[in-house]
C-alpha cells in the first residue's frame, strides 16, 4: 500500500483543531472499494484473527464504538483505515514506510505479526487519548511484531502522536509540536528524537540498547539523534516516489522556503507561514505538481519531466479521511470525519459527525459492481472520464468542490449555532442531509463531464448529418 499523510497541530490549524489526514492508496494496478462503517461494541470481535497472517489475539471485553473506513469487499481483511471512537480519540492507520537492511538484519519482520489490515481494529476501540494509542500499539508490536513497516497517527483534542515501526518488534513515536504540520510520504520520517524527554518522545523499552548493539546511529556524537538516518532509507527510488511529495506540500504551505524535490533533508515538520484549513489539506492531498514542469496535466515540461515524480493525487487512491477534533465544543459535535473516495484531484471532502447511530447509505453501501448509487463509484467514474482531457473539466470540478465543501461548512456552522443555543439535534439526520446534497451535486457533475467527454471523443466530426 502507498499513502500520503499530513498532520496539523492545534496552533497551526485555522480553528485550533488537531487535524490528521491521509490518502489511502492501493498498490499499482489495484483499486480497492471502500465504505464508511460505524462499529458498535456488539460488532467488535472478542477474538481477532488476521486474514493475511496467522496472527490471533483475544481482545478486551469493553470496546467502544468507533467509525472506520474498511475495505468494502473484505477479501483481505478489515483495513479499517481511519476513525474516531466514542471519547473522540482518532487514529489513522497506516502510512507504509521504508527501512533498511541494517534494521531488518537486526530485527527481521515478523511473518505472523500484525499489519495495516489489523491495527485500527486492535487499538482504536480501547484508547482514551492519543498517547494511550501509542502505548497500546507499541505493546502489541513489542509482543507480536509486524510483517511490514508502517507509520500510524493518533490524535485527541490536545495532541497528535506519530508512531513508526522499526523492524519486526521495535517502534518509535513523537508528539507533533502544536505549531507545526508534518508531511510524511512512504518513508520513515521522524528526523529528531530525544530519549530523555518522555513527554514528547516514546519508544520501545530497549531501543537505545538495540541501536548501540547493532551500530544503527549514523549521526556524529555532537549531533542530535536522527531516526531517519538510523532506521530509514535513502534510495534512488525515494527521490522520485517519496521526497517530491513532501516537497510539494511544503512548497504550498511554506512558499518562502527553497528546497530540492529530490532532497533527503526535507524536514519532517515545518511551521507554516499561515494557519492551515481543511481546504488546504484537501488541496495538498490532491496535488499533482501544479505550476511546475512535473505536472502530468500541465503545459510546462515534457513527457519525461511530467512523469518524473509520483503525484500525491494519484489515480489509485481509495479513500481520504481528514480527522478533525475541534476544541471547546460539546463532545457530541467535537469530532468531524471529512471523507472523500477515489482520486483526489477529481473529488470533494464531506464532513460527518462521528457520535451517531449510523452513516448515510450513499457512503456505506459500496458494492463490487459499479453503481451510481455509491459515492465511491461515482467518484471513480468522474475521474476516469475526466482524466484524458483534465483541463477541459477542471473548472467544473473546482466549482463542484467549492460548492459542496461550502455546504459542508454551512452544515457545521448551523449545528454549532444550534448547540450554542441549547438545542440537541439528530446528528445522524444532519449527516444524511449533507450526504443527500452531495449526492445530487455529484450526479450533476457526472452528467456534465460525461456529456463534455462524449463531445471530445476521437471519432467526433463537426457536421451533424
Amino acid at each position: 500500500m502507498s499513502c500520503t499523510t499530513i498532520l496539523v497541530g492545534k496552533k497551526a490549524s485555522y480553528d485550533g483543531s488537531t487535524l490528521v489526514a491521509r490518502t489511502e492508496d492501493s498498490q499499482n494496478g489495484v483499486f480497492t472499494p471502500k465504505k464508511m462503517e460505524l462499529v458498535t461494541a456488539n460488532k467488535q470481535p472478542r477474538t481477532y484473527r488476521s486474514v493475511l497472517s496467522k496472527f490471533t489475539i483475544d481482545l478486551p471485553d469493553n470496546p467502544m464504538t468507533y467509525s472506520s473506513v474498511p475495505d468494502a469487499l473484505g477479501e483481505d481483511g478489515i483495513w479499517g483505515a481511519a476513525g474516531v471512537n466514542e471519547v473522540n480519540v482518532a487514529m489513522s492507520a497506516t502510512e507504509t514506510i521504508t527501512t533498511n537492511a541494517r534494521v531488518l538484519g537486526a530485527d527481521p519482520l515478523a511473518e505472523d505479526g500484525i499489519g495495516e489490515e489489523d491495527m485500527l481494529t486492535l487499538v482504536l476501540p480501547y484508547i482514551h487519548s492519543a498517547r494511550e494509542g501509542v502505548l497500546r500499539l507499541g505493546d502489541i508490536l513489542t509482543h507480536y511484531g509486524t510483517y511490514e513497516s508502517n507509520g500510524i497517527a493518533f490524535s485527541d483534542k490536545d495532541e497528535i502522536w506519530w508512531l513508526e515501526t522499526i523492524g519486526g518488534h521495535h517502534w518509535i513515536a513523537r508528539r507533533v509540536p502544536d505549531d507545526v504540520y508534518v508531511t510524511n510520504p512512504n518513508q520513515l520520517g521522524i528526523d529528531h528524537f530525544e530519549f530523555n524527554n518522555p513527554d514528547e518522545y516514546l519508544c520501545s523499552a530497549d531501543l537505545k540498547d538495540f541501536i548501540a548493539k547493532h551500530h544503527l546511529d549514523l549521526t556524529y556524537s555532537n549531533q542530535h539523534f536522527n531516526p531517519r538516518y538510523a532506521f530509514g532509507s535513502q534510495r534512488d527510488k525515494d527521490k522520485h516516489y517519496n521526497t517530491p511529495r513532501a516537497w510539494a506540500i511544503q512548497k504550498f504551505l511554506n512558499p518562502e522556503i527553497e528546497q530540492d524535490p529530490r532532497s533527503f533533508a526535507i524536514p519532517w515538520c515545518q511551521k507554516p507561514y499561515r494557519k492551515i484549513s481543511i481546504d488546504d489539506v484537501k488541496y495538498v492531498l490532491s496535488n499533482h505538481y501544479q505550476d511546475t514542469s512535473f505536472d502530468p496535466y500541465g503545459p510546462e515540461g515534457n513527457k519525461i519531466s511530467q512523469r518524473a515524480f509520483r503525484t500525491i493525487g494519484i489515480n489509485r487512491t481509495s479513500q481520504t479521511a481528514i480527522l478533525q477534533l475541534r476544541p471547546d465544543m460539546p463532545e457530541d459535535i467535537s469530532a468531524i470525519q471529512w471523507m472523500a473516495y477515489g482520486s483526489m484531484p477529481f473529488n470533494t471532502m464531506v464532513p460527518f459527525f462521528t457520535q451517531v447511530k449510523s452513516f448515510p447509505d450513499y457512503f456505506t453501501n459500496t458494492k463490487k459492481d459499479v453503481s451510481t448509487d455509491s459515492f465511491y463509484w461515482q467518484n471513480r467514474l468522474i475521474a476516469a472520464i475526466s482524466d484524458p482531457h483534465f483541463k477541459h473539466h477542471e473548472t467544473d470540478i473546482e466549482n463542484y468542490v467549492e460548492k459542496t465543501m461550502a455546504q459542508g461548512y454551512a452544515m457545521l456552522n448551523a449545528v454549532d449555532a444550534a448547540y450554542e443555543d441549547g438545542q440537541v439535534l439528530d446528528l445522524s439526520q444532519k449527516n444524511q442531509e449533507i450526504s443527500d446534497y452531495v449526492k445530487l451535486q455529484t450526479q450533476e457533475l457526472l452528467n456534465k463531464v460525461l456529456l463534455d467527454a462524449s463531445n471530445l471523443m476521437t471519432n467526433r466530426f463537426s457536421l451533424s448529418d
